[in-house]
């Protein structure tokens, strides 16, 4: 008796572990590691109201060496803004754009979360060294991706169905 196999298993080879591994879409890869950095920049934030003497000084409105104003509380928002962007176009730009997109932006962030540094005490270094090289560590595996995303080869037959996968259309005559 023949069993049927999923389109999955005809992608993904068998393997020798018992669990079922299928290949992710580089785009859901990307926007599960925007996701996690998202996540890991308001964690971080959170914990840093921890640190002795965070809560009071934010009441006294500051936050490191700066002035908390509206400006910088716009700074805050873009910098958590683009990331949760990143997440829904990630998703949904065509794949050139959504490749260049990722890749710029990603590596723009680089400099922004080692920024994150700045006012930093050497008390907390390990913590922000941590933190810090788990972002960079993401955005690092964000560029990758992007840049590694694997190109369609296209055949005549995909050619002749058009490039949005559809099969192509046969007419019947009565």
């Amino acid at each position: 008796m023949r069993t049927l196999q999923s389109h999955t298993a005809q992608e993904n080879p068998p393997s020798r572990s018992p669990l079922e591994v299928l290949r992710l879409p580089v785009q859901a890869k990307l926007a599960a590691a925007w996701t996690s950095l998202m996540f890991f920049v308001i964690y971080i934030d959170y914990f840093h109201l921890y640190q002795p003497g965070a809560i009071d000084q934010i009441r006294g409105g500051g936050v490191y060496e700066f002035d908390i104003t509206p400006t910088l509380v716009t700074i805050f928002l873009v910098v958590i803004g683009i990331p949760a962007l990143m997440v829904m176009l990630s998703m949904t730009l065509p794949g050139r754009v959504n490749r260049a997109t990722n890749v710029i932006a990603a590596s723009l962030y680089i400099p922004v979360m080692v920024f994150n540094a700045a006012g930093a005490s050497s008390d907390w270094a390990f913590y922000y060294g941590l933190s810090i090289g788990v972002e960079v560590v993401l955005l690092a595996f964000i560029v990758r991706s992007a840049w590694t995303w694997p190109r369609r080869t296209a055949s005549p037959a995909t050619l002749a169905a058009g490039l949005n996968n559809e099969p192509p259309r046969t007419t019947q005559q009565a």
